[in-house]
């Protein structure tokens, strides 16, 4: 009889701890897929720039990145995300990259996807809206995502640039084609004529962090005072003492927040979209705004 007892008693247990591991993984599947998914964090980030010019001192930059609209980023996120930056009342938005997700919908979705995506980015009130591709804009189709962006009134720095000019003061805002499967070209994005200017310091947007070490190499990336990327989500899913469990090519080495590299710094934001999985874990959905100061 005990030993029938204890048998029963070992059962119950063996069966307590599956329930309870079960409804553990359960909840914490409800939490990263439901909760923390949608828990957008809007970071504050004061950033010096050296020779920056009195006219810019205190300029507010908006920085999204990696929507991929429709793979799990429901519509309503980025409208959240979209009233947060409106309600920043930043000088200038920048979006870099990964507006939509390839190979996960058909080639139609994905195209509406893009066009749903647009025309949600023109609820941006910031008449200053730049872009540039991410490497899931270009397998997705970047006609389409460029397209849709353009009719929208953002303007898609792809190996370019443009100054942007307030009083007296000028800086330069550039955007390389991405890293991962695009040709970025660090001598068009940011030519000779515009490197060491006195007062006119040069902001890149790039998607994938790690190219940041090849910048670091090229007579175009030492003129950077400021590169800001996205691609990596942060990791997306996070485990304690282990860190990110996945890292996408392009994106291992810097993984997310502010770094400074001799003369450059590199922001990489976590993004407000998930991939592969529904799911965010110790790594909430990210907006940046900057605020950009003279030292």
């Amino acid at each position: 009889m005990e030993t029938s007892a204890a048998a029963f008693n070992q059962q119950v247990s063996r069966r307590s701890f599956l329930m309870g591991t079960l409804y553990g993984a359960g909840g914490l599947a409800l939490y990263a897929g439901e909760f923390e998914r949608h828990w957008l964090e809007v970071v504050h980030k004061e950033v010096g720039i050296s020779g920056f010019s009195a006219d810019f001192d205190g300029l507010r930059i908006a920085q999204l990145s990696d929507i991929h609209l429709d793979e799990f980023t429901e519509p309503f996120l980025l409208r959240e995300a979209i009233d947060e930056i409106n309600q920043s009342r930043p000088d200038v938005v920048l979006l870099t990259g990964d507006y939509v997700s390839a190979q996960v919908l058909t080639p139609h979705r994905t195209v509406e996807a893009a066009w749903q995506c647009g025309n949600l980015l023109k609820q941006l009130e910031c008449t200053q809206r730049y872009a540039i591709f991410g490497n899931h804009d270009i397998w997705a189709g970047e006609q389409h995502v460029g397209d849709a962006l353009k009719f929208n009134g953002i303007t898609v720095l792809r190996n370019s640039c443009l100054p942007l000019e307030r009083g007296g003061g000028r800086i330069w805002l550039a955007g390389l084609d991405d890293p991962v499967c695009g040709r970025p070209d660090p001598d068009q994005a940011i030519p000779p004529s515009i490197r060491n200017i006195t007062s006119e310091p040069i902001l890149l947007m790039c998607h994938a962090p790690d190219y940041v070490d090849v910048l670091q190499r090229h007579p175009a990336g030492r003129a950077i005072s400021l590169v800001l990327s996205g691609h990596t989500h942060g990791g997306q899913i996070r485990l304690p003492f282990l860190g990110p469990i996945r890292l996408p090519p392009g994106g291992r080495k810097y993984v997310e927040g502010l770094f400074h590299l001799g003369t450059t710094q590199l922001y990489v934001n976590r993004g407000i979209g998930s991939v592969g999985v529904p799911f965010r874990f110790d790594c909430r959905p990210e907006i940046t705004v900057f605020t950009l100061r003279s030292i």
